[in-house]
């Protein structure tokens, strides 16, 4: 079944028809390329800090909503949750069951999609992404899903890149090389207070904390080797684009970490901004 939004546009200019099913194939084609597991590893103090934001506990139902390799399943099943991880890239969840496998952890994985998640009203206590939701391309839809499923009473925790920051700043330069579906709302703006407030205050109370995590590499040219490797975004990207364009884009994503870069010459250390939020369900 094809999915279609309408975009309205201003009096007198002719309103388009997004055909979403089509950019969530080409989503998820762009997260199965490369191997995210690699970057979303050095993102597990991310997972750590919201399950503890979230204050979770001994037993409660908590779901990951395009979990990709398990980073908030992890910390939810080490603080003795009863987890579903979820994504539609099945192969990013039998990264996150290898590492539940080697800490002999019990964690359910099942292959989902955020804006439609097969299971019941109210049935979890907690749910949880870490810079997973924040990519479907129908915000309001997959906010609804997240407070369906969640218990009244229970806590939703997003950890959401922010426009200004480091990894909003990298995409907009992609968009500047490789121009992004029209009519799809950015990624970005769950990093967005007001965005943010304008999903979930029909249903839920907000707690909203800024963060920075540091991304850590050798320098600029390692970084992007790593993520046009590995990073599904990045990797199709670089690979969309004829040489002398891809060498464009290397230069600038080079300046964008250079001119971010707070640990001299010797070393790359740049920090990303994000949101780390807790929703109470209401």
């Amino acid at each position: 079944m094809t999915t279609v939004i309408e975009c309205h546009p201003p009096i007198g200019i002719k309103k388009s028809v997004v055909d979403v099913s089509a950019i969530k194939a080409k989503q998820q084609a762009a997260w199965s390329s490369g191997d995210y597991a690699i970057i979303g590893t050095t993102l597990q103090i991310v997972g750590e800090s919201l399950a503890e934001a979230c204050d979770l506990r001994t037993d409660e139902r908590v779901l990951d909503v395009a979990a990709g390799n398990g980073n908030a399943t992890l910390a939810a099943a080490r603080r003795g949750c009863l987890v579903t991880s979820t994504d539609y890239v099945g192969a990013l969840l039998e990264r996150g069951a290898e590492r539940a496998a080697a800490e002999r952890l019990q964690v359910s994985f099942q292959q989902a999609d955020a804006e439609a998640l097969p299971f019941e009203d109210a049935s979890f206590d907690a749910v949880v992404s870490t810079f997973g939701v924040m990519f479907a391309p129908d915000h309001a839809k997959s906010a609804a899903e997240l407070l369906r499923v969640c218990r009244v009473g229970g806590r939703i925790g997003l950890a959401n890149w922010t426009p200004e920051g480091f990894i909003g700043q990298l995409f907009k330069t992609l968009g500047r090389h490789v121009a992004p579906p029209p009519g799809v709302q950015s990624p970005a703006l769950w990093g967005s207070q007001s965005h943010l407030r304008d999903l979930f205050d029909g249903g839920a109370s907000l707690s909203i904390a800024t963060r920075t995590f540091n991304f850590r590499y050798r320098s600029a040219a390692h970084f992007i080797e790593v993520f046009r490797t590995w990073y599904g975004p990045v990797h199709k990207a670089f690979a969309a684009l004829p040489t002398d364009k891809a060498m464009a884009l290397a230069r600038d994503l080079t300046h964008l970490l250079n001119s971010m870069n707070r640990s001299g010459a010797g070393s790359l250390v740049v920090p990303s901004e994000y949101l780390e939020i807790v929703i109470t369900r209401r």
